[in-house]
């Protein structure tokens, strides 16, 4: 993959998510974090359109150009996805996020009911102007993007210690993490990762079939992982829910999801805030303080003695 070109990484968060289609002009689309492994779950959020999945990424050797690990290579030229390439680093969050959305905007969507995703002029125009680009070319054109790389940043944690052009989606134990998305497209479920040369086929799908289905796909990939590893995450994309509350009168979805969103708010405010010098400004007030009081030695003191107390447990 080619240099990250200034995007940076970004949390796998339902708040995140939802804000960032939204200031690319998706309307009435929201993620929900799914937090068990099940048909049901999914199916209580209906409409679903996708899913996205994050995991550790397994260095596994070069993909196959013929077969992948599971399902099957689309590799007709005719075959109505949109699908890219991932060029660079730290991106493949946005583009699992675009690869269900990109693919739900008109006669794909998975039916029940379910409306069109309204994805916005801006996102409109990039897929009518990359419609008959090779995946290569189209994940270039996404990446050079600035409505897109610009809408991505904005949730990147602030941290003036850190390059943000060198950032890589890691943990603190320097494991690699990647996102992909599900989503079913012309009654066919797809496996879309931009570091595949294809999308991949698992086969048929509509709507009612999509949660057993998709479960199904993602309890044989888990079970390629060791024994114990539970480092997934996995989100579904949803109609908005207050969309469906003002619909059906719910007053309680809707006070709850209003909420949700004012939460979300907040977080993502956090999230763009650097507290380095107001922390600097608070201790340097602590240890005014304490030295005031004559208290410094003290309290130096006493906190050595804690951190040696905590030591010794470990």
């Amino acid at each position: 993959m080619a240099d990250g070109g200034g995007w940076s990484t970004i949390e796998s968060d339902e708040g995140v998510f939802t804000s960032l289609i939204e200031n690319l002009g998706v309307k009435d689309i929201q993620f929900e974090e799914l937090i068990s492994l099940d048909a049901d779950t999914i199916r209580t959020l209906s409409p679903v359109y996708g899913v996205i999945f994050l995991f550790k990424y397994l260095r596994d050797p070069a993909p196959s150009s013929t077969t992948p690990q599971d399902g099957t290579y689309e590799t007709s030229s005719s075959s109505d996805v949109f699908f890219a390439a991932q060029t660079i680093q730290n991106a493949c969050g946005t583009q699992a996020i675009l690869s269900v959305i990109l693919n739900q905007d008109g006669s794909h969507t998975p039916g029940g009911g379910a409306p069109p995703i309204e994805i916005g002029s801006e996102l409109r125009s990039f897929k009518e102007f990359t419609a008959g680009f090779p995946a290569d070319l189209r994940g270039e054109a996404l990446s050079n993007s600035e409505k897109v790389r610009t809408a991505h940043n904005a949730f990147a944690r602030a941290s003036p210690f850190v390059d943000e052009t060198a950032r890589q989606a890691r943990d603190d134990d320097g494991d690699v993490y990647h996102f992909i998305a599900y989503t079913p497209v012309n009654g066919v479920l797809y496996e879309l990762d931009g570091l595949q040369p294809y999308p991949i086929s698992h086969g048929e799908c509509d709507a009612g079939s999509f949660p057993e289905k998709v479960i199904g796909v993602l309890q044989r990939r888990i079970a390629r992982y060791p024994e114990g590893e539970t480092r997934f995450n996995l989100m579904a994309v949803v109609r908005d829910l207050r969309v469906q509350a003002r619909e059906t009168g719910d007053v309680e979805l809707l006070e709850r999801e209003e909420r949700k969103r004012r939460a979300w708010a907040w977080e993502n405010t956090l999230r763009r805030s650097n507290f380095v010098g107001f922390i600097g400004e608070m201790m340097k007030g602590v240890v005014g303080m304490k030295d005031h009081e004559g208290k410094y030695d003290e309290w130096v003191d006493q906190a050595q003695q804690e951190t040696q107390k905590k030591l010794m447990r470990q």
